[in-house]
């Protein structure tokens, strides 16, 4: 009996065992209590957050990078010489891209020159001969006064002698003298102005012919102008500050007029194309700031301003444009381009590039 007595277990008492359940349960509810009020936390820091500042920033991700890229392309047609940049250079205004082969407008360009140096000795001798036929109306006018003042000195002359005709002291024969060089002084006289007129109307003649000579100068003039703008046209040149893109052109390739040659990428004056939602462009206006986040620098931020908003949604400008008059209809939320000027400092190529994808917020409550 006493063997049986000590061999028995003995039970632990029930105050020991509901003791770790209750620690347990406690230390369950204190992390409930913890992760509840971390969230409610969380909730209240992102709620004071959204209150003072978030609900008045908007954002988008369809957003892209812009620039006015520059197509260059010839202004004459002709065989490319020389071709004097490569693929990426940096390039200044006014430099030297492409050259064309310069002989055919070189030698059209020193004929206009011959054909305008000719026709303005032309018109030299022509004013040279208005000279001469000046002096020649001053002889022909003399001419006329000496016939004037002999022809008055004959008719005084066969006045006299008729008059001493009809007494004895006078002859019939001087009358008869004298009134023949009456009438021959009278035709010298009549023919010397005939020459003066004819003289004055020669006058008139070289005038229009100077006039004419001068409007032929002008015409050469022009023509030789247009000769050396197209002798011009064979040095195409960068008409911006930028880099040099998808060059195609070739050495010794015939290029036609207005063909394309290579892109001009702007090395300033970038801009962010940036689709809002329709929804999002209530209060949104010209001149409020925004922040651009572009992938390619994800630690970033590039400042700018709203520079304008597009006069319709992207979809009004696409080629064929959706049509909703007929069939069932499902309402997609529009969006519209809004564009955004980047400032100086980050509207440069040094990171962006036109085409490069972006993230732009706009806070509502500047600009006004």
């Amino acid at each position: 009996m006493s063997a049986v007595i000590g061999t028995a277990k003995t039970s632990p008492p029930l105050g020991d065992i509901a003791t770790p359940r209750r620690a347990r349960i406690g230390a369950r509810k204190a992390a409930m209590l913890g992760i509840v009020l971390v969230g409610a936390l969380a909730a209240g820091r992102y709620g004071y957050g959204w209150w003072t500042n978030g609900r008045f920033i908007v954002s988008t991700d369809d957003a892209y990078v812009g620039g006015d890229i520059t197509a260059i392309a010839p202004h004459e047609a002709g065989f490319v010489s020389e071709v004097a940049v490569i693929d990426n250079q940096h390039v200044r205004p006014g430099q030297l891209l492409v050259r064309l082969d310069p002989r055919d407008f070189q030698a059209i360009c020193d004929h206009a020159a011959a054909t305008l140096e000719a026709r303005k000795a032309t018109l030299q001798g022509l004013r040279a001969q208005r000279e001469q036929q000046l002096a020649m109306v001053d002889v022909r006018a003399s001419d006329v006064r000496a016939a004037g003042a002999r022809l008055a000195f004959a008719r005084i002359e066969g006045a006299r002698y008729a008059a001493l005709a009809l007494s004895p002291a006078g002859s019939r024969q001087d009358a008869e003298r004298t009134r023949a060089n009456d009438q021959e002084t009278s035709a010298s006289a009549t023919g010397a102005v005939a020459s003066l007129e004819a003289a004055r109307r020669q006058l008139d003649v070289l005038a229009a012919q100077i006039e004419e000579a001068e409007a032929s100068v002008k015409v050469a003039e022009a023509d030789l102008r247009t000769a050396e703008l197209d002798l011009g046209y064979t040095e195409i040149r960068s008409p911006i500050d930028g880099y040099v893109g998808n060059r195609a052109v070739r050495l010794g390739a015939y290029v036609s007029r207005a063909s394309y040659l290579l892109s001009i990428i702007p090395a300033h004056g970038l801009w962010v194309d940036a689709n809002f939602k329709e929804d999002q462009l209530g209060h949104m206006a010209r001149g409020q700031a925004a922040d651009v986040v572009a992938d390619v620098a994800p630690g970033v931020v590039f400042h700018g301003r709203i520079d304008s908003l597009a006069p319709g949604t992207g979809a009004v400008f696409s080629i064929i444009p959706p049509e909703n008059a007929t069939g069932n209809f499902t309402k997609i939320v529009q969006r519209v381009p809004v564009r955004v000027m980047l400032d100086a400092d980050g509207a440069t190529l040094s990171r962006l590039r036109p085409g490069l994808s972006a993230v732009v917020s706009v806070d509502l409550r500047t600009g006004h």
